[in-house]
């Protein structure tokens, strides 16, 4: 029998990982961010299969089963490690530390997701630093309340490009080129448009105000490798305004390109907005 098809409805959805040292080793590569990506990527493109038998047998079809398509991450919460800026790691003294990953997910695929990083071990770092860890909790963070307009603060960089058809490489903006504004909300865009079929979103909907100073940040993506690059984006705090899907996207899928190399990690900027 022909399961009937339901929609896919999108919740919100942030993991809180609880992750313990098991090794004496305590230096980690401070462009860790590229590793965590890997990580993720590597254990969901590993349950994909199961994933989407599971929407079929839930009668949610196959329309798009992908797991991995678009999720975020926090910075690693390890307290105040030792820096060695020379040699370009953190020496990390704790044994506990937390990092929570956001899904833009079906409703369908929460419990699946929670399930997948349950007391997963995994080594994070390259062949010659690295820490090998165990996850020892996961808890599905509690969802925030979304209006039109949020105050946000960014906790890793937002990144906005522009790349001609003759450059070779792309010019990464800041707030203050004229061109940030128009490209960071065409991006907000076309991420929601391309991945909700219900509705449209129009750039006449979204509003984007800076609230404070910039500053530029990046990361070293595929470190130690021939296609090592930098990538370079901005930290600071801004007020969108937008209908309360695009709030829930970028909450599950980050604000920026390259959300899953862990650009465009959000927080709401009040503590009393924060539930």
């Amino acid at each position: 029998m022909v399961p009937l098809l339901c929609p896919l409805f999108f919740i919100v959805m942030r993991i809180r990982l609880s992750l313990n040292r098991t090794t004496k080793q305590r230096m980690l590569p401070m462009d860790y961010q590229y590793h965590i990506s890997a990580w993720i990527y590597k254990v969901l493109k590993q349950a994909d299969e199961d994933f989407a038998l599971f929407l079929h047998e839930k009668g949610y079809g196959k329309n798009d089963p992908k797991l991995y398509k678009l999720f975020c991450f926090s910075p690693l919460n390890f307290g105040k490690p030792i820096m060695w800026k020379e040699k370009k790691l953190f020496e990390i003294t704790v044994h506990n530390i937390e990092i929570q990953i956001s899904f833009d997910v079906p409703e369908a695929a929460s419990n699946f997701i929670k399930g997948l990083f349950m007391q997963q071990a995994f080594y994070l770092g390259d062949k010659f630093n690295g820490i090998d860890f165990t996850v020892t909790q996961v808890e599905v963070l509690p969802e925030p309340r979304f209006t039109e307009t949020i105050n946000y603060r960014l906790k890793t960089p937002w990144v906005v490009s522009f790349q001609g058809e003759h450059d070779k490489y792309p010019d990464y903006l800041s707030p203050d080129d004229e061109r940030f504004d128009v490209f960071a909300i065409k991006h907000l865009i076309e991420k929601y448009n391309n991945t909700r079929k219900s509705s449209e979103i129009f750039t006449e909907q979204i509003r984007l105000l800076i609230t404070s100073p910039f500053k530029r940040s990046g990361f070293v993506m595929k470190p130690g490798t021939r296609e090592e690059t930098r990538v370079v984006g901005n930290l600071f705090d801004f007020e969108l305004t937008a209908p309360v899907e695009i709030h829930q996207m970028i909450w599950n899928a980050g604000v920026s390109e390259k959300s899953s190399s862990g650009f465009g990690w959000v927080e709401k900027a009040f503590v009393d907005a924060a539930i």
